[in-house]
């Protein structure tokens, strides 16, 4: 009878860790993608690996930036417990399909890249830059029907883009991040459009660059803005 007893009090233990077990088991971590441009690139860490990049392991003599650990993206992710799901990230990239000297930028587009993302529950987007600094024709506000030579213009192709995310990922969380020291048409384009797609934009500020790209400083200040960012709950 004794022995019976026993065996029923382990039989009990073991149940109780089973489910104290499954109940103290974490949750998955969520998964973020790096939608982004040269401030988002580090040698090996590029989806896929042909994009270009522009900030490498060996460093640079131009920017102190020389580990991962210090890109923005990889301090975001570090400090909310997230795993990096793809840095589809593309040096000199723009929005629409007109580069720098007026070059066809179609393959390396944001437009173009948009359905190569993973599945991701967050996709900080990091845009904009390069159709500024390349002079790409700004064109006019345009919401669908979109043709190919309207998306040789940043204000269709950003259309494009945001429609794009909201239908490829319609459960992830957006965030658009938009440079500091941009041109005036840009950054108005970039909040009306946004807007139009209920797509949360960060506006960052004193961001300290080396030859124009974020030094240490500078990616632990982006990261800071977009953690913060982060830190409010989406409407």
């Amino acid at each position: 009878m004794e022995r019976i007893v026993v065996c029923r009090y382990v039989w009990v233990l073991l149940l109780m860790l089973i489910s104290v077990g499954g109940q103290a088991e974490p949750k998955d971590s969520l998964r973020v993608t790096i939608f982004g441009d040269s401030y988002s690139t580090f040698e090996g860490y590029n989806y896929p690996a042909t994009n270009e990049t522009w900030y490498y392991a060996k460093g640079r003599k131009d920017n102190d930036v020389k580990k991962v650990e210090q890109t923005w993206w990889y301090q975001v992710a570090r400090k909310k417990g997230w795993k990096v799901e793809r840095v589809n990230a593309y040096s000199g990239s723009t929005v629409c399909r007109t580069g720098y000297k007026g070059e066809d930028y179609t393959e390396r587009s944001f437009i173009n890249r948009m359905s190569n993302l993973g599945e991701p529950d967050i996709i900080l987007i990091c845009a904009a830059t390069n159709d500024s600094w390349a002079n790409a024709p700004v064109g006019e506000y345009k919401y669908g029907e979109w043709t190919d030579k309207e998306l040789y213009s940043f204000r269709p192709a950003m259309a494009k883009l945001c429609w794009g995310l909201r239908t490829h990922y319609p459960k992830a969380r957006l965030l658009f991040i938009l440079n500091s020291g941009l041109k005036p048409v840009i950054n108005e384009s970039v909040r009306t459009i946004c807007h139009h797609y209920d797509v949360p934009l960060l506006l960052l500020h004193d961001i300290d660059k080396q030859a124009g790209h974020p030094s240490v400083k500078g990616m632990a200040s982006i990261a800071e803005q977009v953690a913060e960012a982060l830190s409010i709950p989406n409407n």
